[in-house]
């Protein structure tokens, strides 16, 4: 193990932001460079190298944790990274976009701060970058198989390495026109700078992988003649259809899902535009959404400079602590501040919208809302509680409800769904179309970074097995498992 009584002297240190003041005028990311380097040898040191790491528990991939926290705390950073690739493609998008559900499995979290598993896995690949021992690892020798893969995120992007260094010939469709999928347009710069997508992509295509971006299948290629075209087929294509918000005035100008929001920031980032062509300079913002994407909504406003941020969340606010009835290892829910709401925001929680009021020009002007209570399996007004705030931009960022249904992916494939609107699988990742397989949220629904890396390595091995007969390639999760939670 690392060091034998560091979880008793070493106390929880985390990763340094910059000022809220001076990061706000900027797009970079919210850490300070260099920032984890002087204390997480010691971190590292924290593990306990417990006889049973419910760490691998909580993380999907499996990653070694133990092993290489050792590593990092003997700063081997070659063999620490050694050991994090050997079960994650991408372990600098996980390291900083992953809420770290291995953090709320470590056993030293029963009672201490965990360790900063998340804050050692980015200093590994960071260093590894650094020092250059992320290198290409091309294929051997060729199959002679074809493999299509539909979608470049984390999902496709995994599946598409492992198969490539299969041996088989890859090429990774995008409907975009830059590679990364949520990843590239719907995590904002502050969160992961696209140097660490761009740094990837090169890797993949000196391995082999090859990339077609602005093709959409199903609209600019029917997916039956891509089927057609190659041995195999992956559906990596996400679960983009976003839940709406259908109550009076939804029509009004101004009201907007957040991945029609988002993606228009990260392109001034990448120089197609000098200002967004939608934008929250000078406007009252609501976030309807008290997830992730709403988080990013609201340090995006920040950033264009808006005149209030409020953010609206149907629950009631979590607790601070751990629920009894959430006992360790599950994911807990409780009260979570991110860097976007340190920046200025108010949350408002158990709420619901009950319409939207315009201007005379025909834009949002206000929203009405009501507290809410949840009883008899529903959310039910409390009467007298209705309330009218400004908002002049309205972002919806209430999840996802299943696989784009409109661009005719789905039915030119003919697969089949589940009830929840996902593409159904076999334990192979396999749908009822022969050769056609399904990875990430286009088949689980909607779900975390970790989730989407995992089921793209494990649908890499049904494919490789279904065109080979055997595999060797690792599958850490089946289809139907879940995350820990009660």
């Amino acid at each position: 193990m690392a060091d034998p009584k560091g979880f008793l002297t070493t106390g929880r240190e985390v990763a340094e932001t910059r000022p809220v003041a001076e990061r706000v005028k900027d797009w970079n990311e919210v850490y300070v460079p260099g920032s984890l380097l002087p204390v997480i040898s010691k971190q590292a040191g924290r593990c306990m190298d417990c006889g049973i790491p419910f760490c691998h528990n909580g993380c999907p991939l499996g990653n070694l944790i133990p092993e290489w926290n050792d590593f990092a705390y003997r700063e081997d950073w070659t063999a620490a990274s050694e050991r994090l690739h050997a079960t994650n493609n991408f372990p600098e998008f996980t390291g900083r976009l992953c809420p770290a559900p291995c953090e709320t499995a470590c056993v030293l979290g029963i009672n201490q701060p965990a360790v900063t598993i998340k804050n050692v896995e980015v200093t590994i690949i960071d260093k590894a970058w650094e020092a250059g021992v992320v290198t290409p690892q091309p294929p051997e020798r060729l199959s002679g198989k074809t493999v299509a893969v539909i979608g470049s995120g984390p999902a496709g992007l995994a599946a598409a390495q492992q198969l490539t260094r299969a041996g088989h010939t890859v090429a990774v469709y995008e409907r975009a026109d830059r590679i990364g999928g949520l990843l590239r347009y719907g995590i904002p710069e502050f969160k992961m700078e696209k140097r660490h997508i761009n740094l990837r992509v090169e890797q993949m295509r000196a391995e082999g992988t090859k990339f077609r971006t602005g093709v959409e299948i199903g609209r600019d290629i029917d997916a039956a003649k891509l089927r057609k075209r190659y041995d195999a087929v992956v559906v990596a294509a996400g679960a983009t259809t976003a839940r709406d918000l259908p109550v009076p005035g939804r029509e009004l100008a101004g009201i907007h899902q957040a991945m029609e929001y988002l993606p228009l920031a990260n392109k001034v980032q990448e120089g197609d535009y000098v200002t967004p062509p939608l934008t929250a300079e000078g406007k009252h913002v609501v976030v309807i959404g008290g997830g992730d994407t709403g988080a990013d909504c609201v340090g995006t406003a920040r950033r264009q400079g808006a005149a209030s941020v409020t953010q609206l969340e149907i629950m009631p606010r979590p607790s601070d602590e751990r629920p009894e009835g959430q006992p360790w290892p599950v994911y807990p829910m409780t009260y979570k501040v991110t860097s976007a709401h340190e920046e200025g925001c108010e949350r408002v929680y158990a709420v619901s919208t009950t319409h939207f009021e315009g201007d005379e020009d025909g834009n949002v002007a206000f929203l009405h809302l009501v507290e809410v209570r949840f009883e008899d399996g529903g959310f039910k007004p409390v009467p007298g509680t209705e309330e009218k705030i400004p908002a002049e931009l309205v972002t919806l960022a209430m999840g996802f409800t299943g696989v784009d249904r409109e661009n005719g992916l789905v039915e030119q494939l003919g697969l089949e769904l589940d009830a929840r609107g996902n593409v159904a699988r076999d334990a192979d990742y396999a749908t009822s179309v022969p050769g056609v397989f399904v990875a990430g949220d286009a088949g689980r629904g909607q779900s975390l970074i970790v989730w989407a890396i995992a089921e793209g390595r494990s649908a890499a091995r049904g494919v490789d097995r279904m065109l080979t007969g055997a595999s060797d390639l690792p599958a850490p999760i089946r289809p139907t498992d879940r995350a820990l939670v009660v």
